[in-house]
Order: structure tokens, then sequence, then C-alpha cells
């Protein structure tokens, strides 16, 4: 079955992919599924029939961080997601017991995510945020990203949003500027581990941040928001 989502460009034909996740079947709306290393590279040099929104692509990354939430138990955790995009690992931590709040800075990226949400029967909330304009004060259990660190010029807002969290939560295939910001957060005192999977022919590592007890969140937030 077609979808289509209406944009300020027009509408936009939507895919179906159907997963199991978390001992259900999902059914998750988007622009076009990003899986190989080819349709990545294609789809970033604009070799693709037609321009996608970044916001409404299923990456890899997003479906190894789904998996890796699929296999938690987060009843009563409040979760932060940055970078919605289709939506996917919010809404199985929500159905993992989470209280998820849901946040993209691209209106349609946060319309899609919702269709999906509803269409699987998830509650959760919504917020459209910009990583650069963070209002945004509260803490969380855990904090949750596919695919948000390829712009070293964000790292030091993206680093004072992950100092809202005692966890991250990070899904990328291995980007050179993701592992440069998770090398200085680990020599900053967060313990980083990592989760490897694979699809098709994409490596993608879901990296699990821990601040120690003798890292002081509030003050690396300071100094980096600063």
């Amino acid at each position: 079955m077609t979808h289509t989502v209406r944009t300020t460009h027009g509408e936009l034909p939507l895919e179906e992919i159907t997963l199991q996740l978390a001992g259900r079947e999902w059914s998750i709306l988007h622009a076009g599924a990003i899986i190989s290393r080819k349709q990545e590279d294609d789809f970033l040099r604009g070799q693709v029939e037609q321009h996608l929104p970044y916001g409404s692509v299923l990456w890899p990354s997003a479906l190894a961080l789904a998996h890796e939430l699929a296999e938690r138990d987060l009843t009563g955790k409040r979760v932060l997601e940055l970078g919605a995009g289709t939506g996917l690992p919010g809404a199985v931590a929500a159905a993992r017991g989470a209280h998820v709040v849901q946040t993209d800075r691209q209106s349609l990226a946060l319309h899609l995510a919702k269709r999906n949400a509803e269409r699987n029967g998830i509650a959760l909330e919504q917020r459209a945020a910009d990583w650069t304009a963070w209002t945004d004060e509260s803490t969380y259990d855990l904090i949750i990203g596919a695919d948000i660190l390829y712009a070293r010029e964000l790292h030091p807002h993206l680093r004072a949003i992950f100092a809202q969290g005692r966890e991250v939560m990070l899904g990328d295939p291995y980007r050179a500027p993701a592992l440069e910001l998770l090398d200085a957060m680990e020599k900053d005192g967060w313990r980083v581990t990592l989760a490897k999977y694979t699809l098709n022919d994409r490596a993608v590592g879901v990296f699990q941040l821990l601040a120690d007890d003798g890292v002081d969140v509030a003050a690396q937030r300071d100094r980096v928001a600063g």
C-alpha cells in the first residue's frame, strides 16, 4: 500500500516496512530505507531520483538502536529522543514502558514520527526542538539518538544536552565525527561500551555512555555550553 504525506514541497510518497521488535510486529512509514553503503552514498551525494528529507528516511542506525532498546525494561524511565526522524527508536522505548519525549527540528519528521506512533498504538510526547537553541532543562534517565553525530559544529550543543542524563545510547555507522565525540566524552569520564550490528553490508554501532559516579555532569554541561 502506498501512503503520502503533504509537505511544503508537495506530496511525499511513503513506503511501509514491518518489523518484529519487543515481542510484537511494527508497521513503520518512511520515505526510503537507506540500508546499504551504496544507498547511503547515493543519498548523501544527491544521486537519488527524488531529494528526500533526511529525517523522513529510515536509517540503519535507527534500526540498530531500536533492536537494542527492544531488549531493555524501561518501565517508569524518562527517555529523551533527539532527532526522532521516523520515530522508531522512541516508539520502541515507549513500548518497553518508558515515558518518551520525542524531539526533532523538522516539522515533517515530527509529523511522520507521530503517524508511526499512532499506527502502532504508542503514546508519547513530542516537541519541536533545535539543539542550538535548547530550552529544556529537564533531567532524563536515558537520552537516545540515531545518526545524530555527523556535524562537528553541533557537538558542543549535543554534549550540553547529554549532560541532562546519566545514560546515553547512540546508534551510528562509525562516522569519523561521531568517533571523535565519543572519544572526547570517554576522556572526560564517561564509560563507553559498544554493541555491534550489521545490516546488509552496513556496519553500525550502538554506543552506550554512562556517567561514572565521579563525573560532575552538571559541571560538564556548564563548561560545554559556555
